[in-house]
């Protein structure tokens, strides 16, 4: 692989590296309407960031889940040059480069970034799991490292070390991971992966040959409750952390987690049904929630600009 040299001006760079990260807001807008709706609670020079791990992260989920005629080699093609070109410094690929000046920019350990690789490649073979356990092992670098990862971008409070929150972060990248899986166990199971552990669904009566039919019944709707209880307890874990973050980053994570927890709640408006259908937030329960959240965000960022007058947004190169 031939690595690209940068652009020699410190214009061609910026150049370059604003459409990147204008990019990757396109992806995130297109993909995740929610977390997008979210990040504009963010300081404009944390919001780029955010887009570039969304857009990295649905890339190369996108490998794996959208595949072509050869979705391991494709993987494991887009992996090497990201790593390749994190060392470099510089990519022409434009999620590449936003993400690689983003884990650069935010000293971002990128063991997070080969954790999550190798979790998207588990993807191409792994088609279950045996128990809580099993998921979790899997959700380090399919959810933990995600939170982690997002975490230096944040920032957080005077007097907070990154350690002491990391806990919460990887907790809250687990909730929105599991909601996730509750929300699209249909369309994993067509993509021939389930995401249930297996020993709960036996616990209910729930098989695999079930989700593959689409089939809703009364135990399906007990393991989906029981799931959703679990799940909820990883939105618990994870609260205390909010505090703990930059005051100007707080309320683009509570934005997020109500929107993320609403799912759970239209799961459970649905009576669990969601074999035979996609359940959603409303948008206009997502912009009632983004209304309630801006003020604050306002605020927030009001105080830390006259805290640092001298400050400036940038993307920096």
């Amino acid at each position: 692989m031939t690595l690209v040299e940068p652009p020699r001006t410190q214009a061609e760079r910026q150049a370059l590296l604003d459409a990147a990260y204008r990019h990757c807001a396109a992806i995130n807008a297109e993909h995740g309407k929610s977390y997008h709706l979210a990040t504009r609670l963010l300081t404009p020079e944390r919001r780029p960031a955010v887009h570039a791990l969304y857009a990295a992260a649905r890339t190369a989920d996108d490998l794996v889940d959208h595949p072509g005629a050869d979705p391991s080699g494709d993987l494991a093609d887009w992996s090497r040059a990201l790593l390749a070109e994190l060392e470099a410094g510089w990519s022409d690929d434009p999620v590449r480069l936003a993400t690689v000046h983003t884990y650069r920019r935010y000293a971002i350990p990128v063991e997070h970034l080969v954790d999550f690789l190798a979790a998207m490649t588990s993807d191409l073979t792994v088609t279950g799991y045996a128990d809580m356990d099993a998921l979790d092992r899997y959700m380090w670098g399919s959810a933990s490292v995600i939170g982690l990862q997002v975490l230096p971008v944040l920032g957080t409070a005077p007097g907070v070390a990154r350690e002491e929150a990391a806990p919460h972060a990887i907790a809250l990248g687990e909730a929105f991971q599991l909601t996730n899986f509750l929300r699209d166990v249909a369309e994993d199971v067509d993509r021939g992966r389930v995401y249930l552990p297996a020993d709960v669904m036996a616990a209910h009566g729930v098989t695999r040959e079930q989700l593959e039919a689409k089939r809703y019944d009364g135990n399906f709707r007990e393991l989906m409750r029981e799931m959703v209880a679990i799940v909820r307890r990883r939105y618990d874990d994870a609260a205390p952390g909010t505090p703990m973050l930059a005051p100007e980053s707080r309320d683009c994570v509570r934005a997020a987690t109500d929107l993320y927890g609403g799912i759970l709640t239209e799961i459970e408006r649905a009576d669990y049904r969601v074999l035979d259908r996609r359940v959603r937030v409303s948008q206009p329960r997502r912009l009632a929630v983004f209304a309630r959240r801006l003020t604050a965000a306002q605020l927030a960022r009001v105080r830390v600009t006259m805290a640092k007058p001298n400050s400036r947004s940038s993307t920096g190169a």
